[in-house]
């Protein structure tokens, strides 16, 4: 059985509605072998273990390792700045959803808690996992996507649940050495149509 929880979301082609959401936890941030690009992998934290596969940018990928791996920066990153200004202003982040998936790009919402009212606001997916895992933040998909864009991965001999579960599995210092490589081998023409 897959856990639902309802919750108030904007964005949606019928305007305000109530989505049914799985929660889910960060796998990992991978890169794909074939494409060269980071992947993020959001896998139900109950029920059936589907993992919906997310292609995100290398910056994006880079600000959430960093987070993993609780790597301080000279000066804020986007990301850490996002999380001050919502500090400073007294705004909680509730939780992350993602909410579809339209004409090839997934969208989500970050809902703040604000003044004792949710105010969702939109992102990118990839922006919203690195608003949430600065914050602590719980991370969920909307259910009609997961049925439809869910798939089931095999589980990795390091991606065992011998960890803490709401920790990505693996080692944080091979993910960042994955992107370090990735950043290394990346071309200006990669980025071109």
């Amino acid at each position: 059985m897959v856990p639902i929880v309802l919750g108030a979301v904007r964005g949606r082609a019928a305007g305000d509605s109530v989505l049914a959401m799985v929660e889910v936890r960060l796998r990992a941030v991978r890169v794909d072998l074939q494409s060269n690009t980071p992947v993020l992998l959001l896998q139900e934290s109950e029920g059936l273990g589907r993992t919906l596969p997310i292609f995100i940018g290398a910056p994006e990928a880079s600000a959430i390792a960093f987070a993993l791996q609780g790597m301080d920066t000279p000066r804020p990153m986007t990301h850490d700045l996002i999380r001050d200004l919502l500090d400073a202003l007294d705004a909680d982040v509730v939780r992350v959803v993602v909410t579809e998936l339209r004409a090839a790009t997934y969208y989500a919402d970050i809902v703040l808690n604000l003044a004792g009212r949710e105010v969702p606001v939109s992102s990118r997916p990839s922006d919203a996992v690195a608003v949430a895992v600065r914050t602590g933040a719980p991370l969920f998909v909307a259910d009609d996507l997961m049925d439809a864009e869910g798939i089931m991965l095999a589980v990795d001999e390091e991606d065992d649940d011998e960890g803490d579960e709401d920790e990505p599995q693996g080692n944080p210092d091979e993910l960042v050495g994955e992107f370090r490589d990735f950043l290394d081998s990346i071309r200006p023409e990669d980025f071109s149509p």
